[in-house]
This record gives structure tokens, sequence and C-alpha cells, in this order.
């Protein structure tokens, strides 16, 4: 009787157990699921609403994606510029005649984002078991203004962070389960990250670091047949991820990917000639990017949480900062040309571990929470001012120089566009527009716009212009309408001589003082539109 009864109650605390169990994990997922609406929602009201003008990269990316829509030959087209195709291969099937072209290539970069803010809760949980943890790592992913800037741009950047964040979470998965299924999925992502941008190579070479995951105890014998096990499970990684890889090889200029690579990264050699430049001037831009854009509590959190992490969870911690500074390290010290977008790779490894901050042991139990606070506070203050004031958000120089006020920012293309084809619906024939330049912001930031009017023909005049292009004389000898777009910088003679009409002009904000353009051209970009009379 006394074995019965004792039976009933081990049943009921069971049950009790698992109900309490199952009730964290629902309130953990429905905090999840408002967290990853909230990162959604913040993305897509910047797309929207911050009247952010289409960058230089932007307009090249959807002008790709547009021919290769149109022109089945050239769906390796990224490839004449070194550039891997994934991207503009997702983007040609959510372009629309009816829909604004920019729009579809940010909100797709806003969707990667949200995927890799759930693969952030889901490889902080993995790593550390802690739910509390992969939720504020998740809700630091969501509202940090550097990921909420970048995800809400149609550049290659939010796809190569999604792939290498997923990547990583079936890469632990293999390694700890010793599951070839895992490691078969892990080498799909990595093929997708290669396919994306070159940075998805440090993936690759880190993925060995994960070695660490198994169990280094007992004779060494069985570590060793561990460690061979483990590493036959990296086989189908690299098979799958450089097939996929090659599948390049089939369109032409394969070859260049290897060649621009060399333009934007120094040589080997360079670790020994010159260590310290541009090394140290690169460390400075990235401690200023992450206090801008981290924005600066990161910094603070960050350093509690690898201090946290240190204590409780050695292994995990060691392979955090491995895949975070390697990455950091190699492109401080070899890249030719470095911005903020460059680093957001690995911003999901530095959120996850700076996400132990809020299990730091401390007499003060408050400050983690105060901390997080904090964090939340600023974060949204920036994110606020990127959707509705962004010429007065505080951007690093060279995102601001780059993205609202030189040749790169794209103010008036979308009203001139509407102007043009306005035009072309009451003259009805052929319209000829010049610009600046031959890809780019401008001439590709005017055709993903014209892309359905093949009436208004765009071509490229180039820079410095001193006198009217030949190209356009001859259009307006011929009797079309013709047209002139270009910014002031790259306007050199004067345009009543060159018998230009100004029909807009659209001012940029003013530039940053003390920068080269600034020195040189004045206080303020402007993008004129003219019409050849």
């Amino acid at each position: 009787m006394r074995n019965i009864t004792n039976s009933k109650i081990n049943s009921t605390k069971k049950t009790e157990i698992a109900g309490s169990f199952l009730k964290n994990w629902l309130k953990a997922l429905g905090i999840l699921l408002f967290i990853l609406i909230f990162a959604l929602l913040a993305r897509t009201l910047k797309v929207y609403f911050s009247g952010q003008p289409v960058f230089a990269d932007e307009a090249i990316y959807i002008r790709w994606a547009q021919v290769m829509k149109a022109e089945p030959t050239l769906r390796f087209l990224p490839l004449s510029d070194g550039k891997q195709p994934l991207y503009m291969w997702i983007l040609m099937f959510l372009l629309q005649p009816s829909f604004d072209p920019l729009i579809a290539g940010r909100m797709l970069s806003v969707f990667f984002g949200v995927v890799s803010a759930l693969g952030v809760f889901i490889l902080s949980y993995i790593l550390f078991k802690r739910k509390k943890a992969a939720l504020v790592a998740v809700l630091i992913y969501a509202i940090s203004p550097i990921t909420v800037f970048f995800d809400s741009m149609a550049l290659v950047d939010s796809t190569l962070a999604m792939f290498g964040i997923w990547y990583l979470i079936f890469l632990v998965l293999s390694v700890k389960k010793q599951r070839y299924d895992l490691s078969m999925i892990a080498g799909f992502l990595l093929g997708g990250a290669l396919l994306t941008k070159s940075p998805a190579l440090y993936f690759s070479l880190l993925t060995p670091v994960s070695l660490i995951f198994i169990n280094w105890k007992g004779k060494k014998s069985e570590i060793i047949v561990r460690i061979l096990k483990t590493l036959t499970l990296f086989i189908p990684i690299y098979l799958i991820a450089y097939g996929m890889y090659n599948i390049l090889r089939l369109g032409p200029n394969f070859q260049l990917i290897a060649l621009r690579n060399q333009d934007y990264v120094f040589p080997i050699s360079h670790l020994w000639l010159n260590p310290k430049d541009p090394f140290i001037f690169h460390v400075k831009e990235i401690w200023e990017w992450l206090y801008l854009l981290g924005p600066g509590v990161l910094i603070f959190i960050l350093t509690l949480g690898v201090m946290s992490g240190i204590k409780r969870f050695k292994k995990e911690t060691i392979f955090l900062a491995v895949w975070i500074l390697f990455p950091l390290f190699l492109n401080s010290m070899y890249a030719k040309v470095f911005t903020a977008r460059y680093i957001l790779f690995v911003m999901p490894f530095i959120f996850i571990m700076a996400s132990l901050f809020i299990i730091f042991r401390t007499k003060f139990k408050i400050l983690p929470y105060f901390m997080l606070v904090l964090f939340i506070l600023n974060a949204v203050l920036l994110d606020f001012a990127f959707i509705y004031k962004l010429d007065e958000a505080p951007l690093p120089k060279s995102e601001r120089t780059g993205y609202l006020e030189e040749w790169t920012a794209g103010y008036g293309i979308k009203e001139v566009a509407d102007y043009l084809i306005d035009e072309s619906k009451v003259n009805g024939g052929q319209m000829v527009v010049g610009t600046e330049g031959y890809f780019g912001t401008l001439p590709d930031g005017l055709q993903i716009y014209l892309n359905n009017y093949p009436q208004i023909v765009v071509i490229g005049v180039g820079l410095n212009i001193k006198e009217l292009p030949k190209p356009l004389f001859e259009a307006r000898k011929a009797g079309d309408l013709t047209y002139l777009v270009i910014n002031s910088s790259r306007l050199s003679g004067d345009p009543s001589s060159m018998g230009l009409k100004l029909i807009y002009s659209f001012k940029k904000p003013l530039r940053t003082v003390g920068t080269s353009d600034y020195l040189m051209y004045g206080p303020r970009e402007t993008l004129y539109f003219f019409q050849v009379i």
C-alpha cells in the first residue's frame, strides 16, 4: 500500500515538473515571438519612413537582379564585378513591375535580419543552456542600432550574417551530437554563405575550432578516436559547401572573384612589412562603430559577459572569442576598404557573448538589469533617430558620408525617375538621360526605377563634365528630349554655356566638417537635374 502511495506521489511530482517546464518554455517562446515582431517592425519602419536614399551598392545589386531576371543568359552577371550572385538570385523573384524595387531589396534584408535574430536565440541556448541569456541575446540583436540600420538596406551583408549564425548552429550541433545529417545541413549553409560574399571564407577557416566541444576526458586513444570521427564530420561540410560554390564556374568571369578580392585586401606580406598601418586605425574605427552603433553600453555589458563566460562557460567563451577576434584581426590588418557593415557578420557572436552579463554574479544584483534597461533606452532612441531623423542621427563619419552626404547617396533619384515617367507618358517619344559615371548610384539608381520604360534611355557620360557630352548633343540634335543628372562635385563646367536648363536640384545633408570632400567641394553636395535645350 505504501509503495502504491509513493508511486502516485512520484507520478504527481513528475507531472508538476513537466507542467512547470512546459509553462516556462511557453513563456520564453512568447517573449521570443514579441522580440522578433519588434525586430521586424523596427526594420520595416526604417525601410518605409527613414527617407534613406538608395546607396551605390544597393543600386548596383538591384539593377543586376533586374537584368538577370529579364535575361536568363546573364544569371551570373555579378561575376563581371567579382561578386557572388546568391542575393540577386533570390531578389529576382521579388521584383514586380508594380512594386518599388528598392523596398523589395531592403525588405529581403529585413527578412534575413529577423531569421538571424531567431538564430541568435537558438545558438545562445545551445551554447549556454540559459533561456534568460538567450532571450537577452536576441533582444540585443533586435534593437541594436547597427543591425537595425544594415538589416534594412539592400546589401548582401545581412544575408551573410544570417548564413553565418545558422551555419554555426548546425556546426556545433553536429560536433556535439556526432551526426552526419546535421553536418550536411551545415554544409549547405556554408555553401550559401560562400555564394553570398567572400568573407564567408572565415566561416570555412574557423570550422575546426568546433573541436573544442568534443569530450577531451579519458584515455589518449579514446580522445584520438573522437577527434578523427569529428574530423570526418567536416568532410560533408566542405564537400557540399565548395560543391555549391563551384557552381559559379558555370558562368563567365569566375576568376574575377579572386582578382577583385585583391582590390580590397593587402597581400600576406603586409603583416611583417607594415603591420601598424592600417591596423591601428581600423581598430579605432571598430571601437567607434561599437560605441556609436552598438550602442556604447554594449562595450560595458560585453566586458561583463566575457568575465561571466570565462568563469562559467570557458569552452563556449573561447569558441565565440575566436569567431569574433579572428575575422576582426584579419580585417583590421589587411582590409584596404573597411566600413561598419563589414563587421555585421560577427555582431551576432558579440551579442551572444555580451548576453552573459545578465547572469553576472555581483553583490549588486540589480546591476545587470540596470545595464539592460540602459542599453534598451540608448538603442531605442538611436533606432528612433534612424527611422524619423536619419540626417540628425549620430552615425560614424564613414557611414554618414557614404550613405547620406556624397555622390554615393541617391537623394532625388526617385523624384527624377517619376518626372521622366510622367514626361514620357505625355510626349510618347524616346527620351535620353545622361548621368555621371557608368555604374553605381547613377546610372543604376535611375535604371532600377525606369526598368519598365524602354523609351527612356539612360546612358553614362563620364565624370568631371566640363562641356556637353557628345551623346547628349547628338540625341538633342536628333529631336529627342534629352536630360542630364549629375552631382555638383562632378560638374566642372558652366551649365548655361553648355545649354542646360535646371529643372530640379536636390540638396543632401551638410557634409561633415574637415572631410576631404568638404575642403574640396564645399559644405554640401547637390544633385542637379538638367534638360538639354
